[in-house]
């Protein structure tokens, strides 16, 4: 019969290879960083720049498969999921600080 020791290793090792130990560290982080978030403080509002930055770099973390990155950029920013990469692309366009 397997020890404690032993199925905690198991359960472990089968987490990570189906790539759940991760999410849920991240997950937890996120949730972590929301309980500590000072809801009296007010939230700085980002300029539409800084928003498509984000929006940009959530793109290029999942892109890059670092799901579990992602979603704590998008818990502490507040991001939609997915905005998609044609509204990105029509939003850089769009900018006038980009244009040439």
């Amino acid at each position: 019969m397997a020890t404690v020791a032993e199925l905690k290793a198991v359960l472990k090792d089968t987490l990570e290879k189906r790539g759940v130990l991760g999410h849920l560290k991240a997950r937890i982080r996120a949730e972590v960083f929301n309980a500590l978030d000072d809801e009296s403080e007010p939230r700085p509002s980002l300029s539409h720049e800084n928003l498509l930055i984000n929006e940009l770099i959530r793109e290029y973390l999942e892109f890059n498969k670092y799901k579990y990155t992602a979603s704590v950029l998008i818990a502490e920013d507040h991001l939609q999921k997915e905005q998609g990469r044609s509204a990105n692309t029509e939003n850089l366009h769009g900018t006038p600080a980009m244009k040439r």
